[in-house]
């Protein structure tokens, strides 16, 4: 696994690290006779305890083996996973097309009660329609050399839109103004978009506010976030999904969102920003 840009990511890789080092501690063993029971070189071992590499599976089985403690393979290898699924490479998880990842995301809105999403680039995937969703997956999709399932993970994606309709969830939104301008799809996609958004933001479950060009900025943009009862934040980056657990991270993440809500227009005047990006596709 790459090194993640997440500290929370990187903490649970170093805590499993400690994990490990204390079983072969614990066992009596330097690392050359731990290397040396495991069959693998002692640099191997050193990175591992240096958090420096990710062990597999096998190699957590060959260590705890090693150590005389078995019992506690299932549990680390439990915890080597939850680490490896903090930081997920999007070409690694569209291995096979995008349609699965969707479903995962529509699996986690199941489960979440309240999602606050700050949007700097897109709309939010639970507030596209397919149109804007076929045209920013195509894009995703020809820009990452992926498999072409976008029929079907647009499917998937639109699908979230019934947790705004049901289920008592709620959605507390945040966009910058420059996600109704950037052209996502020709301007029919754009307009039916926009007009999209005009339509749900009334539902008692959504509240949309909008960050004009013109607030005054007490906190700069950034890359989008997506917040699950306040215990997961879900950033994207070009590259990967990063899913943010760590109590100090999310509480920052959490003071972000409170203030670039402080700049943000709402109701009547939420919806003039909006009809005025739709006015502007000609």
């Amino acid at each position: 696994m790459p090194a993640s840009p997440s500290s929370s990511a990187q903490a649970a890789r170093e805590a499993l690290a400690v994990r490990l080092t204390h079983l072969r501690k614990d066992a009596g063993l330097t690392g050359k006779e731990l290397s040396a029971r495991c069959g693998w070189h002692p640099a191997k071992t050193t990175r591992i305890q240096k958090a420096e590499v990710q062990p597999t599976d096998t190699d957590i089985r060959a260590w705890c083996a090693a150590c005389g403690a078995v019992e506690q393979v299932d549990d680390l290898i439990a915890t080597a996973r939850a680490v490896d699924s903090m930081y997920v490479e999007w070409r690694r998880s569209h291995r096979t097309g995008m349609r699965k990842t969707q479903e995962n995301f529509y699996d986690l809105y199941a489960q979440t009660g309240v999602t606050r999403a700050y949007v700097s680039n897109v709309v939010p995937g639970f507030f596209q329609t397919p149109a804007y969703a076929t045209a920013l997956m195509e894009a995703i999709t020809d820009f990452q050399g992926t498999p072409n399932d976008v029929s079907e993970a647009v499917a998937a994606r639109v699908a979230r839109s019934r947790f705004l309709y049901e289920g008592g969830h709620r959605f507390v939104v945040l966009m910058e103004e420059c996600v109704l301008r950037y052209r996502v799809g020709d301007a029919e996609t754009m307009a039916g978009q926009l007009r999209h958004l005009l339509t749900v933001m009334p539902l008692p479950s959504v509240s949309l506010g909008i960050i004009p060009f013109t607030a005054r900025r007490i906190m700069w943009p950034l890359e989008a976030f997506y917040l699950h009862d306040g215990t997961r934040s879900v950033v994207e980056t070009l590259t990967a999904e990063v899913n943010v657990v760590q109590p100090r991270e999310l509480a920052d993440y959490r003071k972000a969102f409170g203030e670039l809500t402080k700049m943000a227009v709402h109701g009547n005047a939420a919806r003039a920003v909006i009809e005025t990006a739709i006015s502007s596709l000609g």
